[in-house]
Parts: C-alpha cells; sequence; structure tokens
C-alpha cells in the first residue's frame, strides 16, 4: 500500500476570528427565531456539513459538576428526539433500579467550537434531563430554570439577565486538587495581585488564552485581569439571559481547566484554596427587563432603583441564612466567607460595603442591576439563578421594626448551620419541592459528615478531595 502524507480524515476546523462571527450569528438568530425554526434550520445545517463528525450534548449534575457526551453526528440527527442515557451514574438523578433518563438537545444553545480545545469536527448543545414520561427532571436544574424564566415570560413580569464574575486560581501541576494534601498544598505560580501582572508571565499567559476561546465562543469578553490575591484570574463576560449566562459559566470553567493543563497546571474554582489571601467568588449580577427595558432602573428611586429591584432585594435577604446552602454549596466554602479578606458575610444591601451580601453598583439605565456577592465559584449556577429568581418573586419580604436600632445579620458560619437552616425552611421546600430539597439536602450531609466540623485554620485534605467538582469514581467507592 503506498504511504501517503494526506490527512485521513478533514473534520471542521475554523480560525478563532472566523469562529467567533460565526458564533456570534448563532447567538443573535437564538435571540431573533423560535426554537423550532432553530432546530430546523440547525438540524439541516447538521445533515449538509460533511466536516462534522460529533454532537457534543451537555448537562450539569445536581451540585453543578460538569457532564459531556459525543453522539455521532449521523446517530444524532436520526435519533435527537429519543436519546437516553444512564441517570444512574450521574449524582443526584435517578437510582439504579430505573436508571434510564432522556436528554433533550436545546439546539437554541449550539455553538462551534476551537478544535484546538475541544477537538475538531464538533460542535456542541446543552441539553435538559426529562424523565420517561418526557417530563423535565425535577434536579435537573437548567431545566427547571428553563420552566421558570418561560413562567415569567407568560405572566408578563420581565426577562432576567445576568452577568457573572467569576474568579479561580491557577496553580501548579495538572489534576492539583486530586493530589491535594495538608502537607502538601496548592503551589500558587504568581505573585502578583489586583491587574498587576507582567505583560507575558504564567498568569497572564494563561489569562489571554482562556480569553481567546471565549472570544471566539461568542461570550462577548468585557474585561479580563489578575485578581486580588496571588495567582487568582478573572474573566468578564456579557450580560445575558440568564440561562445562556449559567451555559457560559459552566463553559467558562471547563475552557479555563482545559487552557490550565495545556501548561501543565490546574484552574481551581475552590472557594478558598489557600488561607491567609482572598479567596473566590462569583458575583451574580441581575436585573429584569421587560421589552428591551431594564425596569430595576428608575432615576427617582433610592440608589437609581425601581420598587420591583428592591422587592427583590428585601426577599433575597429575608431568605438569605436558608438558602445559603445552595449559594454556598461546599465545606470549603465557608471559609471563604471571611470578612478580612473583603468576603460579603453581611446580610445586608448597600452601595459600597462590599462586604455586603447584596451591592448597588453605579449604573445608568442600561446597566441598572443588583449584585450578589456572596455566591461561590462552586455553585451549581442555574440552582442558584434558579433560588435567587424564586426567592426574588416568591418570597417573604424583610419586616424592619423601626422601633429597634437595626442589628447586623451574618449568613451561617460554616457547612453544617447552613445544613440545619437549608433543612428546616418551609420556603426551600416550597420552591425547589421535597424530593429536590431531600436528595440535594442529601449530597451535601454527606460531605459535612467527611470532613472536620471545625474548620480551623487550614485547608483540609478532606475539603478538597471530596469536592463536588473533583470527585471521581475511584473515590466514590471509598465512601
Amino acid at each position: 500500500m503506498k504511504a501517503t502524507s494526506a490527512p485521513l480524515a478533514q473534520f471542521l476546523e475554523m480560525t478563532y476570528d472566523e469562529l467567533e462571527e460565526r458564533n456570534l450569528e448563532m447567538l443573535a438568530k437564538s435571540q431573533a427565531k423560535t426554537p423550532a425554526e432553530i432546530e430546523k434550520e440547525y438540524l439541516a445545517f447538521l445533515k449538509k456539513e460533511k466536516a462534522i463528525k460529533a454532537v457534543t450534548l451537555c448537562f450539569s449534575n445536581i451540585e453543578g459538576r460538569f457532564h459531556m457526551l459525543d453522539y455521532d453526528k449521523s446517530f444524532f440527527v436520526d435519533a435527537y428526539a429519543n436519546l437516553t442515557f444512564d441517570g444512574s451514574s450521574i449524582r443526584g438523578f435517578s437510582d439504579l433500579g430505573e436508571s434510564d433518563l432522556r436528554l433533550r438537545a436545546d439546539w437554541t444553545s449550539m455553538r462551534l467550537v476551537p478544535a484546538d480545545v475541544f477537538g475538531s469536527g464538533k460542535v456542541i448543545m446543552f441539553a435538559e434531563v426529562l424523565d420517561r414520561d418526557h417530563v423535565p427532571y425535577h434536579t435537573d436544574f437548567r431545566a427547571q430554570l428553563r420552566t421558570y424564566v418561560d413562567e415569567l415570560a407568560k405572566k408578563k413580569l420581565g426577562e432576567p439577565h445576568l452577568a457573572a464574575e467569576v474568579e479561580g486560581f491557577l496553580v501548579a501541576g495538572t489534576d492539583a486538587e486530586q493530589r491535594f494534601t495538608e502537607q502538601e498544598p496548592f503551589k500558587l505560580i504568581s505573585s502578583g495581585g489586583y491587574y498587576h501582572s507582567l505583560p507575558l508571565d504564567t498568569l497572564k499567559r494563561f489569562i489571554d488564552r482562556a480569553a481567546e476561546v471565549q472570544r471566539a465562543m461568542a461570550f462577548k469578553n468585557e474585561k479580563d485581569h489578575p485578581e486580588v490575591a496571588p495567582s487568582q484570574f478573572e474573566l468578564n463576560f456579557s450580560y445575558m439571559p440568564i440561562l445562556r449566562a449559567c451555559d457560559n459559566i459552566q463553559l467558562y470553567k471547563l475552557v479555563c481547566r482545559q487552557v490550565a493543563e495545556t501548561m501543565d497546571m490546574t484552574a481551581t474554582f475552590l472557594p478558598k484554596p489557600a488561607m491567609g489571601i482572598n479567596g473566590n467568588g462569583m458575583h451574580l449580577n441581575v436585573s429584569l427587563a421587560k421589552n428591551g427595558t431594564n425596569i430595576f432602573y428608575d432615576a427617582k428611586g433610592e440608589e437609581g432603583l425601581s420598587k420591583v429591584a428592591w422587592g427583590m432585594i428585601s426577599r433575597i435577604l429575608n431568605h438569605a441564612p436558608e438558602i445559603s446552602l445552595i449559594l454556598n454549596s461546599s465545606v470549603n466554602a465557608y471559609r471563604r466567607l471571611d470578612p478580612n479578606y473583603e468576603a460579603p458575610n453581611q446580610i445586608k444591601v448597600s452601595s459600597r460595603d462590599r462586604g455586603s451580601m447584596i451591592r448597588i453598583p453605579m449604573a445608568n439605565e442600561k446597566s441598572a442591576r443588583i449584585e450578589i456577592r456572596s455566591v461561590a465559584p462552586d455553585a451549581n449556577p442555574y440552582l442558584a439563578a434558579l433560588a435567587i429568581l424564586k426567592t426574588g418573586f416568591e418570597g417573604d419580604e424583610l419586616e424592619k421594626d423601626t422601633t429597634k436600632r437595626e442589628r447586623v445579620r451574618f449568613l451561617p458560619g460554616t457547612i453544617h448551620d447552613a445544613i440545619r437552616l437549608y433543612k428546616q425552611s418551609s420556603f426551600v421546600e416550597s420552591m425547589l419541592g421535597a424530593e429536590a430539597k431531600d436528595k440535594y439536602l442529601s449530597f451535601k450531609q454527606a460531605v459535612a459528615d467527611r470532613s472536620p466540623k471545625e474548620l480551623g485554620d487550614m485547608v483540609k485534605t478532606g475539603e478538597v478531595i471530596y469536592h463536588h467538582e473533583v470527585t471521581n469514581q475511584v473515590l466514590w467507592s471509598r465512601f
């Protein structure tokens, strides 16, 4: 057989400029056309484009761990309406006795992806998990969030938008979290700080590379920079409809991890990977729009916010202790809520104090929003967004006793306190349903039981290696 230097296959590979242009076009279509129209158009595209070999479907488990599976393109276009998977292998979904669940592709979420990060010849889409009767599964919080957003639209209450500020750390070595011990903690790769990094040092090269990938995937980048702590980074991307924004959070963490691995490092989103320095947050900036108008804005309102916005703030503050387990979902998250390191552990709202759970940024009629600062980057973004929306619309407003001096309230100091408040909350049960509430609680209780009850002054091995974004099948077999 004669040898040849020609490639065996010519799968789709595009430059980053081409990807950005195409993905921005697809983003615009997702906002202008109906889901049925988009499905028809993209299905025809998949059938026609021979250089695409696979469709990657993405979904998240109950705790927010990201999962992906590839379907052969030819199989997918024939069977996309009847896709099943083993739900018993994914934490928080079905039991072994009734393991099969369905996946329904969200065609409006399709994107073309950089071949050097995801592999050549692939497109990605997010999917919703359905039960046997094609009903959204009760612990698939992406599906639950999408359903709630649709309900708000039908009731003409507004379209929620979100922008996330997700902080992370770049540490030395691949799989650094799995290899973490108290004797061999994370090794930080930079001693710089806020906005301070040489143009081509390791941290800045990582930030630049990750930003390039995000830009190509239509994140609409705004700014990226080293954060306050050494080895800490933050890459900001544009305001989006809330479901798309949560998808971007999951892809953001995935891209950062993948880029870091190519540099023989680890991008970690543990809330507090090292003591004595600032931790990682995931500030969620939320607003509501009606007919393209930001209804959180009122030029005559207090701090430029409308009564709608202040009502949501009051309800979120009132229920803050009982939803803390959702917004701060790991043992490690409660280390971050330390006021000595600019952490927002006070249940109050302020336009200036960054120790407040909710901040009101300076804004105008387009950018008026509320910033929930107490959310940790390891929270399930769909569940966190759902809890914020449902609490903001359906919770009870905070009642103030004007006859007494206002007392500062604080968020729970440990996951054990957060579990207790979550467990006894009838509001959380009405918000999530009893089954979803109990199932989520079971995973949080299990990780709490595997960690020391007192946090102490050093990060413990158990709170890292049993973390829900880190654990793998080998570790699960030990408990």
